[in-house]
């Protein structure tokens, strides 16, 4: 048994996120959880909401609430459509947390103490409208290097490429959409990133099988133009984590709070410290400190190709330039966009499919088997309403749920609700457990290396296989003529059920949960052995008919769903 420390992205507070979001970072570590969790492993999944920055002050600002009160709904709302995915986090935490005070400012102590915080006097925008000095998010403006017309300034969504506000073109303050703006003295902090750049790129090297998208945004920020940056670390905002020195103050930095990307990734190990304290755990350090057990801590995070140079970057340099034992990322697997019929998402548009709306329209499961088998792992992915239907009536429906309903039904009506006895193995038997074996182990194989779509792949192989022994041994047929053979068919295929139970129940896991309920056991254990899992349910063992697995898209459901979430969200 290994040790899984898993961090997925954290979502901003500022609203429900849509289905990209979830597919970019959530879910597949949900996935990679449940599946090393089903393997025997010990596992330690942290997520938690992003509750800094400018997003949350806008946010809050237009629903007319107090910051604080506005992030403490929207982490509930967020934490009751995480349970609604089936995210299976061990601790759902918040940025805003007292523990990630803490140990923020701790970090800021220590990495001054080590000569990686510099203090800079500079220009900063003021917008003469709103009567204060705007920090980068709250501008916006064209992108002098792709021409997108809604680049922050910190960064362009469009092209990644990172900004300062007076590379804009046409830049207005969001909150009042003023151009009256100017530049001001002011002083802030800066992370010295740069003096840190060989030990990160020596760092880097030393990661082992890293996806491409990985390395090479995180080469081309070390690399590219100038090279890697120092990186400013205070904002003039009212909410947040206050500039302090650990427990003391910061002379100058008054009313100033840290940037949100230094305190958010530092929040993945202050979730951790959330999730002793709310009583679900009792040792954190085992998990985060080298010098308390971690170094025995595989460790993989999971996001979107836009958070890669914080997560390879500004996170380490935290991390390393501590000079403190902490656990650093094994593994990061990114992905790419997913996009919306023919588009992109859209949060501030309402374009595209929200979690709280996916979950009124079809149950969890639906969502989470076509999105993990199109997750966009090597190049941009899209939803379309038609793909969506096809994957789910053709995979989930078709073959999947089909299987277990033919099955338990003709027992059933020939022999009983109970696993019928008699009959004995024969060649094409043991070439399905010979097939199955071989699925299983491609699948296994590719969710240890983290090859999702291949895994979805090679698990829906292993479906398609039941569905061909059947169609080939006919045990309908064979029943007319030879009842006691027919038996050990629909034995076999009874032990299938569960078996796909088992080994679905990352993808799928209420569909795999009701799977087992309706063949009666609580028996989950990894098939390591298919020919020995397909005995587990013995003659006699009593079963139910489940009810309808996964039902079909309708074209007139489609065409519905395409049409409603075409425009803008109310």
């Amino acid at each position: 048994m290994a040790r899984h420390l898993i961090t997925s992205a954290i979502p901003y507070i500022n609203g429900i996120k849509h289905l990209g979001n979830l597919v970019g970072s959530q879910l597949p570590a949900d996935l990679y959880a449940r599946y090393l969790r089903a393997r025997g492993h010990e596992v330690l999944f942290l997520c938690a909401t992003d509750e800094h920055g400018t997003p949350a002050e806008l946010a809050a600002a237009k629903a007319g609430k107090p910051v604080a009160d506005y992030c403490a709904e929207m982490w509930a709302v967020q934490a009751r459509l995480a349970e609604g995915f089936r995210l299976s986090f061990d601790h759902f935490g918040r940025s805003s947390s007292p523990q990630n005070h803490r140990l923020t400012q701790h970090f800021a102590k220590v990495l001054d103490e080590a000569g990686l915080i510099r203090e800079v006097s500079e220009t900063q925008m003021y917008s003469n409208a709103d009567g204060r000095f705007l920090p980068d998010r709250y501008i916006e403006g064209t992108c002098p290097n792709c021409g997108f017309d809604s680049a922050r300034g910190d960064q362009c969504d469009n092209c990644t490429k990172q900004l300062d506000p007076v590379d804009l073109i046409n830049p207005h303050s969001t909150i009042s959409g003023s151009t009256d703006l100017e530049m001001r003295e002011t002083k802030h902090l800066y992370l010295a990133q740069s003096k840190m750049k060989d030990e990160l790129e020596k760092w880097i090297d030393t990661r082992e099988g890293w996806p491409v998208l990985t390395t090479s945004i995180a080469k081309k920020w070390l690399n590219d133009g100038d090279g890697l940056q120092d990186r400013g670390i205070t904002r003039d905002l009212d909410w947040g984590i206050p500039v302090q020195r650990g427990d003391d103050p910061w002379p100058g930095m008054e009313g100033k709070v840290f940037y949100v990307w230094f305190d958010a990734p530092i929040e993945y190990i202050a979730c951790a410290q959330e999730w002793v304290e709310a009583g679900k755990g009792d040792d954190w350090a085992r998990w985060w400190r080298t010098d308390a057990g971690a170094q025995d801590v595989r460790y993989t995070q999971f996001m979107g190709k836009d958070n890669v140079p914080f997560h390879t970057l500004g996170f380490p340099v935290t991390i390393l330039g501590s000079g403190e034992p902490w656990k650093l990322v094994d593994y990061i697997k990114s992905f790419n966009y997913l996009n919306y019929d023919g588009g992109q998402f859209s949060t501030s548009r309402g374009r595209g499919v929200f979690m709280d709306q996916a979950l009124e329209i079809l149950p969890a499961d639906y969502w989470r088997w076509w999105l993990l088998s199109h997750v966009p792992e090597t190049s941009d992915a899209e939803f379309t309403w038609e793909a969506f239907q096809s994957g789910v009536n053709k995979d989930l429906a078709d073959v999947l749920g089909n299987f277990a309903s033919r099955v338990t039904k003709f027992c059933r009506s020939k022999f009983s609700e109970a696993v019928p006895e008699g009959g004995t193995q024969g060649p094409r038997e043991l070439q399905l457990i010979a097939d199955l074996t071989a699925k299983l182990r491609d699948y296994e194989a590719n969710m240890e290396a983290l090859e999702i779509r291949k895994a979805a792949a090679a698990l829906r192989g292993a479906w398609v296989l039941g569905n061909e022994y059947l169609q080939e041994v006919a045990p309908w047929s064979t029943f007319k003529t030879d009842p006691e053979q027919a038996a050990m068919q629909i034995r076999l295929a009874l032990n299938m059920i569960r078996l796909y139970a088992v080994i679905s129940a990352p993808f799928i896991p209420d569909a795999c949960a009701d799977l087992l309920a309706a063949m009666q056991t609580g028996d989950d254990s990894w098939p390591t052995d298919v020919a020995a899992a397909l005995t587990m349910l013995p003659p006699g063992h009593a079963f139910t008919v489940p009810e309808v697995t996964f039902r079909k898209i309708t074209d007139a459901e489609r065409e519905d769903w395409a049409e409603r979430f075409a425009g803008t969200r109310d």
